[in-house]
């Protein structure tokens, strides 16, 4: 994949996210700054997910940990577990107590 076509990729991902994280309703603030969306929860957790170019991978960072994930098979695939980006992403959400769907 070159390097424009994973830019737009992840733009397009950084995009979705941060749409449906303000249309969530939660008590959650998310801020982007170029390729870094930051997002607070109203008990100060944070979840940081930024476009790493060099690798390629959206990088995800949390209290539980830090997920890398590739493009694959149209989807963004966990180097890790294989797991989904965007399930992950849900799953996080609900350890703080919000709720996120991204459709």
């Amino acid at each position: 994949m070159t390097e424009s076509e994973f830019n737009q990729l992840a733009d397009d991902a950084l995009a979705l996210i941060e749409t449906s994280i303000d249309e969530c309703g939660g008590d959650v603030e998310c801020n982007r700054s170029g390729n870094v969306l930051e997002v607070e929860f109203d008990n100060g957790q944070k979840i940081i997910i930024n476009r790493h170019d060099v690798n390629q991978e959206i990088w995800v960072a949390a209290k539980s940990g830090g997920f890398h994930y590739v493009w694959q098979d149209g989807i963004w695939h966990s180097r890790r577990d294989n797991g989904e980006l965007y399930s992950k992403l849900v799953e996080l959400f609900a350890e703080q107590g919000e709720r996120l769907s991204l459709d």
